[in-house]
């Protein structure tokens, strides 16, 4: 494993007793400071380095630690800047961070309190800036659709993802038909140390028992009718990558055996084969069932699924992740107008409303197929309503309310729903609405909703 390299610190702050203590202090625990009494020494530093966080005091000879903070960030966008403050100035350290900082100390302050901080801010940008790699990769390579990440929930996912792919521990990941369970086995493959190695996936459930057995293990020649030559297994294809194993709840139970051994030896025996066989793997699986039960009902082995529910990943629904679908449509809508030679710009606010009152049983991959239909379908550059789905969509299966009742449930959901994809912001959502931002706001009052709950929330201090 190499070393971690340390990181690179700048400490802003006109009192030159504070500054050499408290370069002294981080020189100790392994950073490399560069410290500035002056603004535009600290400007100078970061034009021509690249600091991995900066220390800003609050109350600077020239001006506020602020301004200078933002000046900064003019320059290094990414650089996580910690305000230190006087008792009595936590008005303005909370205005710090709204505009940006990655938190304040008061002054005085403990030196490990110090630590942590930078630790934390430190960590914190390491997993924005691994998220937003995990993004570049799959963009680049598999699209963009399942990892449109404006929600909270797909937000947690790529990070959870970013701090297990380093690893090489079994990944379980469990999900609806259509959430994106392969593009995460890749995302984890991709950020992986096996990225240069092969990755290799089979669908467990798409092939018979005798035919998965081969294709999983390999067969010596004659081994079977039709066996005309030995066959190298998509483990031994594997080695030294990564194993995607797609619908492992419909792995046959005589299998489960021979891919319990592989888990706990790294070795299996192909097909009429005598020797055992040794095997570098990372290996993820996924499903869609409740193992749970499966394990009870004996359908499904519980040493075996103890060994693969190493790592549990869960992705959420689509319904569950509903401001994703205007950054999804978005990209569909591009995706299709170059495959189909056609320059459709957008939905309706209408049609949008029909798409986020959906439930989508069939998740992203159901969403694609409508859009692919539309664009297929329009002749003009808007979808409209009646060109994205079925008019009872959104509508539920369950008994039915007096009509009054029904309304407002619909409209209060409906409401809820636009402001979660315009993040509360009323004009955006009054706009999507079609409604005057007078009326929408009456609407807001009426369901006592406040847009400020939908705003993206802006980090607290610990």
């Amino acid at each position: 494993m190499t070393a971690k390299t340390p990181g690179k610190v700048l400490i802003v702050d006109d009192d030159r007793n504070l500054l050499g203590l408290l370069k002294m202090r981080l020189e100790t625990s392994g950073y490399i400071v560069t410290t500035a009494l002056r603004e535009q020494e600290a400007k100078e530093a970061v034009a021509g380095d690249v600091f991995d966080l900066a220390i800003v005091d609050l109350q600077l000879a020239e001006q506020d630690g602020i301004s200078l903070m933002e000046d900064l960030h003019r320059v290094l966008p990414v650089m996580p800047v910690i305000i230190l403050t006087a008792h009595g100035s936590i008005g303005s350290a909370v205005e710090a961070m709204r505009r940006g900082a990655a938190t304040y100390l008061t002054k005085p302050f403990d030196a490990r309190e110090l630590i942590l901080h930078i630790e934390r801010a430190m960590e914190n940008r390491r997993l924005t800036s691994e998220v937003s790699r995990l993004k570049g990769l799959l963009a680049e390579r598999y699209g963009f659709e399942n990892i449109v990440a404006r929600s909270k929930a797909m937000e947690r996912v790529l990070e959870v993802v970013s701090r297990i792919a380093p690893t090489d521990s079994t990944v379980y990941i469990h999900g609806e038909s259509g959430t994106g369970k392969e593009l995460i086995a890749r995302a984890l493959h991709l950020a992986s140390t096996r990225k240069e190695s092969p990755f290799v996936e089979i669908n467990c459930a798409a092939l018979p028992e005798t035919l998965l057995e081969s294709e999983l293990f390999g067969h010596e020649k004659g081994s079977f009718t039709g066996a005309v030559r030995t066959s190298k297994g998509l483990f031994a294809q594997a080695h030294e990558g990564t194993i995607f194993l797609d619908e492992i709840g419909d792995m046959p139970l005589s299998i489960q055996s021979k891919f319990l051994r592989v888990l706990q030896e790294r070795r299996f025996t192909p097909v009429g084969g005598e020797r055992s066989v040794a095997v570098d793997v990372r290996v993820i699986v996924a499903t869609n069932k409740d193992l749970d039960k499966q394990v009870a009902q004996g359908l499904f082995r519980e040493d075996l699924y103890y060994r693969i529910h190493v790592i549990p990943l869960e992705l959420p629904p689509l319904r569950e992740r509903k401001e994703d679908i205007p950054l999804l449509v978005d990209h569909f809508l591009r995706k299709y107008g170059k495959q189909m030679n056609k320059d459709v710009k957008r939905l309706t606010p209408k049609a949008m409303q029909r798409l986020m009152l959906h439930d989508w049983p069939g998740n992203v991959r159901e969403l694609e197929n409508t859009i692919e239909y539309a664009m297929a379908m329009t002749r003009d550059d808007v979808i409209r309503e009646d060109g994205v789905l079925p008019a009872k969509a959104g509508l539920s299966d369950g008994p039915l309310k007096p009509l009054k009742e029904a309304k407002d449930a619909f409209e209060k959901e409906y409401l809820i729903n636009v402001l979660k994809v315009t993040r509360g912001n009323v004009s955006s959502a009054a706009e999507l609405a079609g409604k005057y931002r007078a009326d929408f706001y009456n609407l807001l009052k009426k369901y006592e909703l406040n847009p400020g709950d939908f705003k993206k929330e802006t980090a607290s201090p610990k």
